[in-house]
């Protein structure tokens, strides 16, 4: 067992099967030692998180879905690096994405639900460049999207 298996075994977290796309593109893209992972939307066990910050979602509800995308970020990126996360070097860049009203401004919040999560599991490795936007309306109509970069040797 890696050491990110055994931080996600100590909080309790059971990474879901990587997720097949939804349409014609592919959930990751490894070039070099970078693996571009397709954006994860917002979903648990009970199926899709959806919702509008600002409208009828909470903010921490929204850290919440943000933390789930992490969640799927990270079974997406074990399945390119073979099932062995030793491989990870660190996190690179997130880009996230929050279903939100014209006026509502605390997108960077709603995204840490994702960054504090990746800096639980991975440490130091888990600390990242990151943009946090609104937008007006998400696929499925999910609260959060997020797409991860990560450095893998």
């Amino acid at each position: 067992m890696s050491t990110i298996d055994a931080r996600l075994a100590e909080l309790g977290v059971t990474l879901p099967d990587a997720a097949a796309p939804a349409a014609n593109y592919v959930p990751f893209v490894v070039v070099g030692n970078l693996v571009h992972i397709s954006g994860q939307i917002s979903q648990d066990a009970n199926g899709l998180i959806k919702g509008r910050l600002g409208e009828d979602m909470a903010l921490e509800q929204g850290a919440e879905a943000a933390r789930r995308c992490a969640i799927s970020l990270l079974a997406q990126l074990k399945k390119a690096c073979g099932g062995d996360f030793s491989r990870l070097v660190r996190a690179v860049k997130l880009t996230g994405f929050v279903n939100s009203t014209a006026d509502f401004t605390d997108q960077p919040k709603v995204i840490n639900g994702a960054s504090d999560f990746l800096v639980a599991v991975l440490g130091d490795a888990g600390r990242h460049a990151r943009s946090a936007v609104s937008a007006a309306s998400l696929p499925l109509g999910v609260a959060v999207e997020i797409e991860g970069l990560f450095e893998i040797r």
